[in-house]
């Protein structure tokens, strides 16, 4: 397995910072933000000094009901190249739901979830694995993620979860030590345990990141510093294994180069004092990990894959079409989700139209979250913004509304530019043409 050392995630807005920063073997970038014919100079650049770019995927949903998407695995397949990575990675989630198999509307969750640790679960995500690997130029790599709620009935732990899934697809794993972190917070789940029952060669390389409690929940927000219990895990899993690549992510709230030189100091610093370790107990962490999945086999079926859509269709439709909590879960924690989702939803969607914000004011913020707990998303979030002004201007017809100081002709002029599937033309008849139709939006 190739050693990658350590690296850090490539972001826009610390790209000049990254090229800077020394002790830099590698960067992650997030595979939907690159586009393989335009992929930014600052990348480049880095590939051009030696420093391997390996794409991470958030879209492709290999733990949901539905097998991949030819689509989305070949956009992936097309970064891989275009970056010359070793490998790719993804995510062990679910983030959209319904359709045929459960007979109910499509919906999207805009964020990663938890897939139920059971049998049919571990039968579909297999198959979805194996999918992914013929589609992909180089090999694929998964990672465990954080969650704020637990699936009742669950027949696994994580660690006997993920052993399963490599042992059966020789799948390699990416380990975020974040989100053990998370789960121990959240879910009671020991990480050492989780370590302990993890097929350590099969690991690709490992994830660091900071999160924020928040009334008794760990959110992994990739906003804050890294705390000592997650450095603390690292050294865990360093003193069983030589990871052969650690990463630090940071997604935004980006602090000062220095201070993240000093955290990719202490995740040097920490992998080294797990090392120290390992060399001094060799013979007793010898053999780790082996022989403690319980090596299911299984194919998957269509009645798997209906019983898992059943299942996520209803847990998603809960968390953002307001329909009741299924039973079993825990109706706190799934509203501390649901929220989250939301409040998710509005940070991006003014990243990607950042031109809402300025329009709207302070009021944004309150204005998006009413319509997200009536309007499910059911796009990409650049659709998302698109559906949300359009139901601010269906609506600005109406008694209630008429007092609420909502810039009317902007956001129809900023959704006439968008809604189409090209930029609106200039020439004076397709403009007499425009102004028609404005005007017939008005009545």
């Amino acid at each position: 397995m190739e050693r990658l050392g350590t690296g850090i995630g490539w972001r826009p807005e610390i790209a000049g910072d990254v090229e800077r920063m020394p002790g830099i073997d590698w960067v992650e970038v997030v595979a939907e933000n690159v586009c393989p014919g335009h992929v930014p100079e600052s990348l480049l650049r880095l590939r051009a000094r030696g420093v391997t770019v390996v794409p991470h995927g958030v879209a492709l949903g290999l733990g949901g009901a539905e097998r991949p998407d030819a689509g989305r695995l070949e956009a992936l397949a097309e970064r891989a190249t275009a970056l010359r990575s070793p490998l790719v990675t993804e995510h062990i989630a679910f983030v959209r739901a319904g359709g045929p198999l459960s007979a109910s509307p499509r919906l999207e969750a805009g964020h990663l979830l938890p897939v139920p640790r059971t049998r049919d679960a571990l039968d579909v995500l297999c198959e979805n694995v194996r999918i992914a690997q013929d589609a992909l130029p180089v090999p694929l790599a998964v990672e465990n993620i954080a969650a704020l709620f637990s699936w009742p009935g669950e027949e696994m732990s994580e660690g006997q979860f993920l052993y399963d899934l490599a042992d059966r697809t020789g799948v390699r794993l990416l380990i975020d030590v974040a989100n053990l972190h998370t789960n121990h917070v959240n879910r009671g789940e020991d990480p050492a345990k989780a370590l302990a029952e993890l097929p350590l060669e099969a690991i690709a390389y490992v994830h660091v990141a900071g999160g924020v409690e928040r009334g008794g929940v760990w959110h992994d927000s990739h906003a804050h510093p890294v705390p000592r219990p997650v450095l603390d895990i690292l050294t865990d899993l360093a003193s069983r294994v030589s990871p052969p690549g650690v990463l630090l992510e940071r997604d935004e709230n980006f602090p000062e180069p220095g201070e993240l030189e000093r955290e990719l100091t202490a995740i040097r610093e920490a992998v080294e004092k797990g090392a120290t370790a390992r060399s001094t107990a060799r013979a007793k962490s010898s053999g780790s990990g082996a022989g403690s999945g319980s090596v299911w086999e299984s194919g998957s079926g269509e009645p798997a894959r209906q019983r898992v859509a059943l299942a996520q269709a209803a847990v998603l439709s809960s968390l953002v079409a307001g329909t009741p909590v299924p039973e079993g879960f825990d109706r706190v924690r799934m509203a501390v989700q649901a929220r989250a989702l939301a409040a998710k939803r509005a940070d991006v969607v003014a990243k990607v139209a950042p031109e809402l914000p300025v329009m709207l004011g302070e009021r944004y913020r309150e204005v998006f979250l009413a319509h997200a707990q009536k309007r499910p998303m059911t796009g990409g979030y650049r659709q998302d913004a698109l559906d949300f002004v359009e139901q601010l201007l269906l609506s600005s017809g109406r008694r209630e509304r008429q007092d609420e100081q909502v810039p009317l002709r902007e956001l129809r002029e900023w959704w006439l530019e968008r809604s189409g599937p090209v930029p609106r033309s200039r020439r004076p008849a397709v403009r007499l043409a425009r102004a028609t139709r404005r005007m017939l939006l008005r009545r």
